[in-house]
């Protein structure tokens, strides 16, 4: 068993993400694995002032620290990316942002939406190298969900066409992150990392 957190960052009143959100934590868990979310509108972390590493020990908001404990224990994160203009998600870049050293040396997977066709892509993009530089190995294996309406439905179970594809896609993307998740989790227990 694994255990994987999947991150999700939309602030607006009226989210479809979460479907994605929900339909991952769900489908990681029947595959035996421990998967939770981190909704950052639910962790609730301010603008970027301080990150977790910059407070001195037992001084960061009791959120942060929580979060920094959970994100050391996890052995792979999952990023579900929504696109804004081209871009990522502003309140998901806040919420990775407010960590550093806490992401090293586990496996990152990005799962991308877009209320269109685009599904995300341009995000999914974008995330790869902001996830590499924060000392996350990307694995190649990726999801792309748009339209998402016409995807999933308000639960995160799959629908129509558009939603016989996602579980068609997932089966690989699931194994390509339990791959490098167990590997890391081997390899953290036999020795600490270089740096």
């Amino acid at each position: 068993m694994l255990d994987l957190l999947v991150f999700y960052g939309s602030y607006r009143r009226d989210r479809l993400g979460i479907r994605l959100a929900d339909y991952l934590v769900r489908n990681l868990g029947e595959r035996g694995h421990k998967a939770e979310l981190i909704d950052a509108r639910a962790v609730g972390l301010p603008m970027l002032d301080r990150m977790y590493k910059e407070y001195a020990p037992g001084e960061a908001p009791p959120e942060m620290e929580r979060l920094a404990q959970r994100i050391r224990e996890a052995d792979g994160f999952v990023f579900v990316a929504g696109e804004y203009n081209w871009g990522p998600q502003p309140g998901l870049k806040n919420l990775t942002d407010h960590f550093l050293e806490e992401w090293f040396w586990r496996p990152a997977a990005i799962a991308s939406y877009s209320f269109g066709r685009i599904a995300g892509a341009r995000s999914n993009f974008a995330w790869h190298g902001t996830l590499s530089e924060m000392g996350m190995i990307v694995v190649s294996s990726t999801i792309t969900v748009g339209p998402i309406k016409d995807t999933l439905d308000e639960e995160g179970h799959a629908i129509g066409d558009a939603g016989k594809s996602l579980d068609r896609s997932f089966p690989r993307f699931a194994a390509d992150l339990e791959y490098w998740a167990e590997a890391g989790k081997r390899q953290r227990a036999e020795r600490d990392p270089p740096y």
